[in-house]
């Protein structure tokens, strides 16, 4: 794992950004979290275009962990951009979202999500959540080869 292993939070809620900010910290994670608020923005991130478009400072996440209901641009909407784009389709990316539908479910495997995960009502749950995040898609998945728009 190197610590330069970006991950991506796209989440417009302030509260569920510092939930996940801190169960960060608490599962040990040293890898850089970066943060957008809605679909538009993580797809100005993703493409490295402006505000996003230095990448020292913005650099191009290993692992997007997607909430589905955004201002702007879904989730879905989002995902459905990124398998689009020939350099970033095979990006991993996790949806962390509190609907337990089946119609959001089915349909966001359907548009080629690698993981479908609920929000969690306790902290430490999402704790462990994020340590096994951490564990399968950083530690030990073998990441594709990922290319800059």
């Amino acid at each position: 794992m190197s610590s330069q292993d970006t991950i991506l939070l796209v989440e417009d809620n302030t509260k569920d950004v510092l939930l996940m900010q801190r169960a960060v910290r608490k599962a040990g994670i040293v890898n850089p979290l970066q943060v957008v608020n809605d679909g538009d923005a993580a797809v100005l991130y993703l493409s490295g275009q402006a505000p996003y478009n230095d990448r020292d400072t913005h650099p191009l996440p290993v692992l997007v962990l997607l909430d589905l209901k955004l201002p702007r641009r879904s989730g879905s909407e989002v995902l459905m951009w990124l398998r689009q784009q020939p350099g970033l389709k095979r990006l991993p990316v996790v949806v962390l979202t509190a609907s337990k539908e089946y119609i959001d479910i089915n349909k966001i495997y359907d548009l080629g999500v690698n993981a479908y995960i609920v929000k969690p009502v306790a902290f430490n749950e999402l704790v462990e959540i994020v340590k096994t995040l951490n564990m399968h898609w950083i530690t030990f998945n073998e990441k594709p080869q990922i290319n800059s728009i």
